[in-house]
């Protein structure tokens, strides 16, 4: 991904992080709180089988409903 879609969508997955903070629900491997921001960079980079900075940029729009859908579905 070229470096200013990158830095979009850097900003996106820290909104992300912030509007689900105290939303995750609780899971053994972390006992005390989610990290929300580690969540969607993790769920990204599982869907798509790489980092968000290595994902091409013809695949912007896509990333971006993935992280809606994390939004509207915390798991």
């Amino acid at each position: 991904m070229n470096k200013e879609n990158t830095i979009k969508l850097w900003k996106v997955i820290q909104e992300a992080g912030d509007f689900l903070k105290g939303q995750l629900p609780e899971h053994p491997n972390h006992p005390k709180v989610r990290n929300p921001y580690a969540h969607v960079a993790i769920c990204i980079k599982t869907k798509f089988s790489q980092s968000y900075k290595d994902i091409p940029d013809e695949k912007y729009n896509e990333v971006i409903e993935y992280i809606n859908f994390l939004k509207e579905n915390p798991s």
